[in-house]
């Protein structure tokens, strides 16, 4: 084994949690991390660095965690451009939506989805991002779903299970026999394949009931549950998410006073997503609400063609900042341990012994300059897995 030491970090964000009473960051200033392999295996300042065979200057500039993108649908086929173009020009637009992307999915070759999901992959990793989740529900069918799930496996652990994304047009007359389908023989082909089951709990997709009997029947195949919950509309997403000890309820939008104690009060991540209110000019999520509130917060980018097509956390959490109530700290912390938290990992989100080595070199003295410098293309360095990948 050879070990790797990059020094002389202006700012070292380790996300310790055995520092978060007095610094939720766990900064480090002028300091060092050593990797070995693909773990961390010290951090500290750059004064009692131990000697390693290899040693990388960062140059004065800042060292974070890898991003952890805890919520994608990354595989998927055409784009929505004529839909966006409409809504940010207000004009009606008709097309299919979701829908739309369903066509041209089904219609892609397994190399054509493929393709683009490696083509995403890689420009979020150029963005920092070490660590990704993403979704089916592009396809709707037993095939296409396991295909979208066998896909999307060869590419990360993260992978979810989103067969209840909308009802498949041919059950348009049926719901219920859709929600059978889903959580029937769709449920056997794609449950090898993905450790997340995910429902779109919302007016229009499925109602509270669906959405139980969904997330109850992944369960029982030893999927784990997490949500899209009050996007739209108030409703009982975020209740359900609790009530079944899901991962993370995504979105977020619209929140009661007892949808914000309920997640204060439990292991449930609400994941925001603020790509998607820049790309249809809707509400900002609160999360002022939700951390004052004692609730466990993370960022991601909701990466997919239609609502948020957008594969940068830096520019969602430069978004955060702006507009939803959260200072760089707590933004950064969000989109790196907030988005392990909704994954329930450990191993990754922070820089400390044990961890993997995934890490985002910033071309700034400080992880403030994410937000203070919006649309910059700061990452210049990053390593994942103890490997230079950027």
């Amino acid at each position: 084994m050879s070990a790797t030491v990059i020094t002389n970090i202006a700012t070292l964000v380790t996300n310790d949690p055995s520092l978060r009473d007095t610094d939720p960051l766990g900064l480090v200033r002028d300091a060092a991390v050593v990797m070995e392999d693909d773990r961390v295996v010290w951090t500290g300042p750059a004064s009692r660095a131990p000697a390693t065979d290899h040693r990388v200057d960062a140059g004065g500039r800042a060292v974070l965690p890898g991003f952890v993108d805890s919520h994608s649908h990354l595989v998927f086929a055409g784009d929505r451009t004529e839909e966006f173009n409409a809504r940010m020009s207000g004009r009606p637009y008709s097309a299919g939506g979701i829908r739309t992307t369903v066509a041209a999915t089904r219609a892609a070759t397994e190399a054509e989805l493929e393709t683009n999901l490696t083509r995403h992959l890689a420009e979020a990793l150029r963005q920092g991002t070490t660590t990704f989740e993403t979704k089916s529900g592009y396809g709707l069918t037993v095939e296409d779903e396991a295909r979208a799930l066998r896909l999307a496996a060869r590419h990360t652990d993260e992978v979810t299970y989103l067969g209840a994304h909308v009802v498949a047009p041919e059950y348009a007359d049926d719901p219920a026999g859709y929600v059978a389908l889903v959580t029937g023989e769709m449920l056997d082909a794609c449950a090898p394949h993905a450790r997340w089951i995910d429902v779109f709990c919302e007016e229009g997709a499925f109602d509270g009931d669906q959405a139980r009997a969904i997330l109850t029947a992944g369960r029982a195949k030893g999927l784990h549950p997490r949500i899209h919950a009050n996007q739209l509309s108030y409703g009982p997403g975020v209740r359900l998410a609790v009530e079944l000890d899901a991962a993370s309820a995504d979105h977020c939008t619209h929140l009661t006073d007892a949808d914000v104690d309920a997640l204060a009060h439990s292991a449930t991540v609400a994941t925001l997503l603020p790509g998607a209110e820049f790309s249809t000019r809707a509400a900002w999520p609160d999360a002022r609400r939700l951390l004052d509130a004692g609730a466990t917060v993370a960022l991601s980018t909701d990466c997919n063609p239609g609502s948020s097509f957008t594969s940068s956390v830096p520019f969602c959490v430069a978004l955060a900042v702006r507009d939803m109530g959260m200072t760089p700290d707590e933004a950064v912390w969000a989109a790196t341990a907030g988005g392990a938290a909704a994954l329930r990992r450990t191993d990754v989100g922070r820089l400390v012994p044990g961890a993997y080595a995934d890490l985002v070199l910033l071309d700034a003295p400080s992880h403030v300059h994410l937000a203070y410098r919006p649309g910059v293309p700061l990452v210049t360095g990053v390593w994942r897995r103890g490997v230079r990948r950027v």
